[in-house]
Formats: structure tokens, sequence, C-alpha cells
């Protein structure tokens, strides 16, 4: 099995570097890749893929991004790649703003008769932290926490992401949060960070050993 970590460049407001995405992809990569692949066989961990689809967060400096389409035909190519030496391709998402090209490049490999699949890093099912509030800032400050700016941090949009989607899809973030944070990270801690961490692995890991790939997405069960 092959592990691609697949992140973003996009600002996480004041307190978190632009990488904070592609940096928990690959650590969550780097920890399946070292259980191995669903039957423990050998995994090996490809280098990340540091760019998606931020289109929602281009208003803000350090954001680099290349789209859907773009994005979707780099999975596709690469995944086309891989398969011609190893018998599964896993994708590690880091970025939720990756799905939708996510979907699009792993059922076509799928459909191609390449054993592709993809899983998110779980970080908050907390409706009102969705973008560097307090999940993605424990995370960091439990593996990163040099880069972790906490004198920085300052809560942001806390309403829940169902009532501000609509100005999102119309303005990206800048329409409902000026810092860019979604969130309040002012309540981070590095013990919090341990315990999520251990969760997002437990789920991580379920899935890949289930190895149950959508059959309208690819995303694993």
């Amino acid at each position: 099995m092959a592990v691609l970590p697949l992140g973003a460049t996009e600002q996480h407001g004041p307190h978190l570097p632009v990488e904070t995405d592609t940096l928990l992809a690959t650590a969550t990569a780097r920890a399946v890749a070292a259980a191995g692949g669903p039957a423990g066989d050998h995994a090996t961990l490809l280098p990340a893929l540091g760019f998606g689809a931020s289109g929602e967060h281009q208003t803000f400096p350090g954001t680099v991004s290349m789209g859907t389409d773009a994005l979707a035909g780099a999975v596709l190519e690469l995944g086309r790649s891989v398969s011609t030496w190893a018998d599964r391709l896993l994708v590690v998402n880091g970025h939720g703003g990756n799905v939708d090209a996510l979907r699009r490049a792993v059922s076509r490999l799928r459909y191609e008769g390449r054993d592709a699949a993809w899983l998110p890093c779980r970080t908050s099912e907390d409706p009102t932290d969705t973008h560097a509030g307090h999940a993605e800032t424990s995370l960091m400050l439990h593996l990163h926490p040099g880069l972790v700016r906490m004198d920085r941090a300052a809560r942001g949009c806390t309403r829940p992401l169902g009532e501000i989607l609509p100005a999102l899809r119309a303005g990206g973030v800048a329409a409902v949060s000026a810092s860019g944070v979604l969130g309040d990270p002012t309540t981070a801690t590095e013990a919090d960070g341990r315990r999520l961490w251990e969760l997002l692995l437990a789920d991580a890991r379920g899935r890949v050993t289930r190895w149950q790939p959508g059959e309208a997405d690819g995303m694993l069960r």
C-alpha cells in the first residue's frame, strides 16, 4: 500500500502556520503507514502533496490554491503512476476543501480497476469549530508546539457551520471571519490535542483495517 498525505497551503488565522493541514495529514499518514495495510502488509509513505483546493481562503495572504479540477487531475495521475508498483493507494486528506476532487479522482481510479481509497483526518465534530479553532490548535500544540503562537490566538466566528454556509459559499471565509478563524483557539491545550490525536488515529486505523471504500466517493468507512 502507498500512502499519500494530502493537505493544503492556506491561512489558519494569525496563530497557526499555512501548512497546518499538510502537517496533520502527514502525521496521520505516517502513523497509518507504520501500522501497515489492511492485513498488516507493507506500506510506503509518499511525500505530501501540500497544495489543494482552498479557494474559500484565497482572500487571505499565504493561501495558495490549485482548485478542484487541477487537484482531481493530479490525484488521478499520481494514482495511475503509483498503481504500477503498489497494490493499493490510500490518500490521507487533511483539508475539507479537497473532498470534491478526491471523490472525483478516487472514483475514477476505482472505475479503472485500481484499489484506491481516501480517508479524512477527523479533528472535530463541533459545528462551531471548523477551521483553526480549538481542535486544530490543540492538535498542533500536541504535534508541532513550536509552530503555534498562542499569544496571537483569538476567538473567531463561532456560529454553527449550517448558519454561515450560505455566506461562506458566496464570499469565502472572509465573509464571516475577519481573522480567518472559525472557532475558538484560545481554549486549546496540548492535553486535549493528545486526546484528539488518539481518537483521530483510532478512527483512521479502523477505516484502513476494514478497507471498505464507498462506492460513490471512494472514502473509507
